[in-house]
């Protein structure tokens, strides 16, 4: 037989369209796609969010099989905005600051919250040199009259929006305390200008507060809870609609999926929920935040 170099180039052409080249190729395009930018409302200290949220972020990426970045913001209004120009596509918000960020975004979903955001609750703290004492129902915290009291953030919903529901059905009006009520920035700081005796009185997120008990973080010789609020709809996270443009219809299933996945069995996933103080994520939807949305329209807070 006769060697014919026309029928080795045609042997070996499959072989060179597999070459590394091709791999390569690939591998640029999988790092060439837009990463899922995630964030998520400042409640806590800075560090200890950067720790969890770049945990889930890393999970994420895994799970979703494209880049996910965690992208710090400096508050709460700040959080809102980046969500409602597009530099957030995925965000942790409140219940307040997730019915602003969704009215400013058609099409955005509220898709999963913690088995505990269903039925939460705010803890009022008192100094215990402030004279407060226990309150056992919504009638005494007329007591609060007088003092010093300090909310979170001015959009919180754990920290300010339901506690100034909840003392303006008690009767309690802002100008009830003496002097103005303070503005903290987040629930750490809440709890140490309490303990310290800056303020008499404040309005925490009650997970927040016991982990920082848990954690032996909160002087309890000097700072103690006087009162557990009726329970609300609260935390959640909240999706950008772009994001189905961007990777396909089903995506928004898949980040629920994703979330829902989370086990406590698996030892570095049972860290992103301890973080997230969660024992799993569940479905949840906008229209669960009705009540949220009336009254920050109630007070102002959405217009």
């Amino acid at each position: 037989m006769r060697f014919s170099w026309s029928s080795f180039l045609l042997l070996i052409l499959p072989l060179t369209a597999c070459s590394p080249n091709v791999s390569k190729t690939a591998t640029t395009a999988q790092t060439n796609i837009q990463p899922l930018v995630t964030g998520a409302i400042p409640d806590r200290d800075p560090e200890k969010l950067q720790r969890q949220y770049g945990k889930l972020a890393a999970y994420l990426e895994k799970e979703l099989g494209i880049p996910v970045e965690y992208k710090p913001v400096t508050d709460y209004t700040a959080a809102v905005t980046a969500f409602k120009v597009g530099e957030l596509d995925l965000v942790w918000f409140g219940g307040l600051t997730g019915v602003q960020a969704r009215l400013q975004v058609p099409g955005a979903e509220a898709i999963a919250q913690r088995d505990i955001d269903e039925n939460f609750h705010s803890v009022f703290i008192a100094n215990k040199n402030s004279g407060l004492k226990l309150i056992q129902n919504t009638a005494e915290l007329q007591q609060l009259k007088g003092h010093t009291f300090t909310f979170g953030s001015e959009s919180s919903t754990s920290g300010r929006l339901m506690p100034q529901y909840f003392l303006q059905q008690a009767g309690v009006q802002l100008t009830d305390f003496k002097g103005e009520p303070g503005f903290s920035g987040d629930h750490d700081k809440t709890i140490k200008l309490v303990e310290a005796g800056s303020y008499n009185a404040g309005a925490v997120n009650e997970k927040v507060w016991q982990e920082r008990v848990k954690n032996q973080e909160v002087d309890l010789n000097r700072v103690q809870v006087i009162w557990r609020t009726p329970t609300y709809y609260d935390y959640h996270w909240l999706i950008h609609p772009q994001v189905q443009q961007r990777y396909g219809k089903d995506f928004v299933q898949k980040v629920q999926n994703a979330l829902f996945k989370l086990n406590p069995q698996i030892i570095e996933q049972k860290e992103i929920l301890d973080l997230l103080a969660a024992s799993k994520f569940i479905p949840t939807q906008n229209s669960n935040y009705t009540q949220i949305e009336a009254i920050g329209r109630e007070i102002g807070k959405i217009k």
